[in-house]
């Protein structure tokens, strides 16, 4: 293993952010997330942090390592990791099966653990009223809440800027975040004995990369459109997938279906830590939802399905008590490798990244440490020609400076 970055602002100029918010909330505020000019969440300063405050960020930060959290769970995959069941599932509200993303599970899961009173609040995502193209955190306190706060929010949110607001509230809550936000929960939880006491439930979606906002601003820009006309932004659901939905203050609507916003991959504009990510499956979370189209893409609209991973006691026992309320209904089992054909595109990344990470490291870039997440196994899968061009590829780029990028200010914000 190569070096790590010593600080955050080494995180950040080496592509290693992804822009989580931690940053912001351990700092109080004082140092605040900020969209570049090139559409990506960055701490702002990233470079005046006081020396604890730098110490407590570099021992949970996603830009620094990786981790799995330890669940003893009955079932191994190599692919997958630790699970103890795999299945369909869904939504048992029509309506908000309908309005989020797929097939509804993370929101169903977050209204039935209010309505149960499992927990008092959830952190999680939800548009911003005040800019519905962009995304922000919120404490959701009632079902109502979490269940306006469905659907798939494309492009950068920082849902750990809410995380001391959580924790400082002394509640038992729940999280809904992606795969680099959680294990940065998990890691932090070394820190932080709040965290395993109040942080009830970790909810978490399989994740294929976060976009930046000029993904979005180009899709205004081909309507002709300024952000500021914008009312509406709704990237997927109502329906499955839905269609990408934009709407105006002069009341005009435009939409692409998914196909048309998605299949050119080269446009995504993904940030660089996500082409290095070691776990987009969620391996810290209780329970993570994921897609599951046959041939890895939808070939039209269905009423919604997704497919869960269940890594841990607490995740059994939430679907157990959401089927039972009739706020989720279970569909078929499923088996790791029905997963893997759903998305095959984890299995190719996970595969490539001790490659990628050899390359970076012949370049001198600080990698991303990884315990626990099988890489080793993974790459020895993979055909030597394949590991050779993700190696090579790898210290080209770097090389070339694609990786990198300037401290946020340097850049220009909006």
């Amino acid at each position: 293993m190569g070096k790590v970055a010593k600080s955050i602002a080494e995180v950040v100029t080496n592509g290693l952010c992804i822009g989580c918010g931690l940053c912001e909330a351990v700092t109080h505020g004082r140092v605040r997330m900020v969209m570049t000019d090139t559409g990506a969440l960055r701490p702002t300063p990233a470079d005046a942090f006081e020396a604890e405050e730098e110490k407590r960020l570099l021992a949970a930060c996603p830009g620094v390592a990786v981790e799995p959290r330890p669940m003893e769970a009955p079932r191994n995959d190599l692919v997958w990791g630790g699970y103890s069941s795999l299945a369909y599932a869904w939504a048992g509200d029509p309506e908000l099966r309908f309005r989020a993303a797929t097939g509804g599970v993370l929101s169903a899961l977050a209204v039935h653990l209010l309505k149960s009173r499992q927990v008092d609040f959830v952190l999680q995502v939800e548009a911003d009223p005040k800019a519905p193209m962009r995304s922000r955190w919120t404490l959701s306190e009632t079902p109502e809440a979490a269940s306006a706060a469905a659907g798939s929010r494309y492009g950068p949110v920082a849902p750990l800027a809410g995380l001391m607001a959580a924790l400082e509230r002394g509640q038992p809550f729940a999280l809904v975040a992606k795969p680099c936000d959680l294990s940065a929960v998990h890691r932090l939880s070394k820190v932080d004995e709040r965290v395993d006491r109040l942080c009830r439930f970790r909810l978490v979606l399989v994740c294929g990369g976060q976009s930046r906002l000029g993904k979005s601003r180009d899709l205004l820009q081909d309507y002709g459109l300024s952000e500021d006309e914008v009312t509406l932004f709704r990237y997927r659901g109502h329906g499955n997938p839905g269609v990408t939905r934009v709407e105006t203050r002069d009341g005009r609507a435009f939409e692409k279906t998914y196909r048309e916003m998605w299949e050119d991959e080269a446009g995504w504009q993904l940030e660089s830590r996500c082409k290095l990510c070691p776990d987009a499956l969620g391996e810290a979370a209780d329970i993570a939802a994921l897609d599951v189209w046959p041939d890895a893409s939808p070939s039209g609209e269905d009423a919604g399905f997704n497919g869960i991973v269940v890594r841990s006691a607490a995740g059994e026992a939430l679907v157990a008590s959401a089927v039972a309320a009739g706020d989720l209904v279970l569909g078929e089992a499923l088996t790791a490798a029905e997963l893997t054909a759903f998305q095959p595109h984890q299995l190719r990344k996970k595969q490539a990244l001790k490659a990628r990470t050899e390359g970076l490291a012949q370049a001198g870039m600080p990698l991303l440490a990884a315990p626990g997440l099988r890489l080793d196994a993974l790459a020895a899968a993979a055909a030597p020609e394949s590991q050779a061009r993700e190696r090579d590829g790898a210290l080209l780029r770097a090389r070339q400076g694609r990786f990198s990028e300037p401290l946020p200010g340097e850049g220009g914000e909006t």
